[in-house]
């Protein structure tokens, strides 16, 4: 799944917020029985690699994926595995876009 969107803030801003936001996320997604294990992440100048697994229940499948922050944009490139299959692709993307703008804005 490809997501780019715009932004204005500054591109340090941008890589600070993203940041956070993997934090927060690692921590566990309130109100939902998702655990997140086996993370991995590591920033290369502007571009942010990421792992990790995902667990419900009995069912765990990798994650993985990329973030480049550009001047004016942000694109999100990630594999979710069976969750995208799970979720829906356009209903998977559509919220991760929400998401993400309004962690922009």
């Amino acid at each position: 799944m490809r997501i780019t969107i715009s932004h204005t803030k500054t591109k340090e801003h941008v890589i600070k917020t993203v940041d956070r936001t993997f934090d927060d996320f690692f921590k566990g997604v309130p109100g939902l029985p998702l655990q997140i294990v086996n993370q991995e992440r590591n920033w290369t100048g502007s571009t942010l690699s990421f792992s990790f697994s995902a667990k419900m229940g009995v069912l765990s499948t990798p994650v993985r994926g990329s973030v480049l922050v550009g001047d004016r944009d942000v694109t999100i490139d990630a594999d979710f595995g069976i969750l995208e299959k799970l979720l829906g692709s356009r209903a998977g993307k559509a919220a991760l876009e929400g998401k993400v703008r309004g962690l922009l804005t």
